[in-house]
């Protein structure tokens, strides 16, 4: 019975999160103002990047695990992958990011992420 919104919202949060690492390989200072923190424009780029690799590794990770695993391994890995808009909300808020956005964006997805790793908990 939870097996649809289950998968289903999966299948969003990973698909926003690769287009969030796309967005930051393609577009990385516009990226990164809408991450919170906006980037120097004289900064090394290179962080930016590295945001934007970790995040398209996640998403197609989710997908891969969704598509060849079980709803048990696809919780473990949503879990665990909280650590990272957790951690992204305080970088937001000790980097002079406002609360809106530390909060309403980074620990909202972390909430949504919870809330999906019960659900594939419970398939």
């Amino acid at each position: 019975m939870l097996t649809p919104p289950a998968h289903g919202l999966a299948i969003l949060l990973n698909a926003m999160i690769i287009l969030v690492g796309v967005r930051f390989l393609v577009v990385p200072h516009a990226a990164a103002a809408a991450y919170g923190v906006p980037a120097k424009e004289d900064g090394d780029a290179a962080y930016l990047s590295v945001k934007g690799v970790r995040d398209l590794s996640y998403g197609i990770l989710g997908l891969a695990l969704l598509a060849f695993s079980d709803a048990h391994a696809a919780a473990w890995f949503m879990l665990i992958a909280t650590i990272a808009p957790l951690s992204d909300t305080l970088v937001v808020l000790r980097n002079g990011g406002t609360r809106a956005v530390a909060f309403g964006i980074h620990f909202a997805t972390a909430v949504v992420m919870l809330i999906d790793t019960a659900l594939l908990f419970a398939v």
